[in-house]
């Protein structure tokens, strides 16, 4: 088999990846399109790792530590989201643009001992 039919096939996905994280507004919609972009870098590893024919398997090792990046990827992208949701009451990206609470006050409140905390 060709190497390019598996490199079509990655880019395609690829491609898909990037437009869900360019167009989405739902974190958890961009998330799933980050782990599209990693899994076509995979197709890419694997696929090339048996076209050179590599006796140490580099390319399948490679792909096998993506996969582990993109598991804690998706374990903090995931506990930021519900901490938005949590605490905002939306998880849109677009309005997400700042740190700060909007509840909290901007300068920190005065004690009773006439110092501030």
């Amino acid at each position: 088999m060709s190497v390019a039919y598996p490199a079509v096939f990655a880019a395609l996905l690829f491609a898909v990846g990037v437009y869900g994280v360019l167009a989405r507004r739902n974190a958890i919609l961009v998330l799933m399109s980050a782990e599209l972009m990693l899994n076509a870098v995979n197709i890419n590893l694997v696929a090339f790792d048996v076209w050179v024919k590599d006796v140490l398997h580099g390319g399948q090792v490679l792909a096998l530590f993506t996969i582990v990046i993109a598991a804690a990827e998706v374990g903090l992208g995931l506990a930021i989201v519900l901490l938005l949701f949590r605490n905002r009451g939306n998880i849109d990206v677009d309005l997400q643009d700042t740190l700060r609470e909007s509840d909290l006050p901007a300068e920190p409140a005065s004690v009773p001992g006439g110092e501030a905390r």
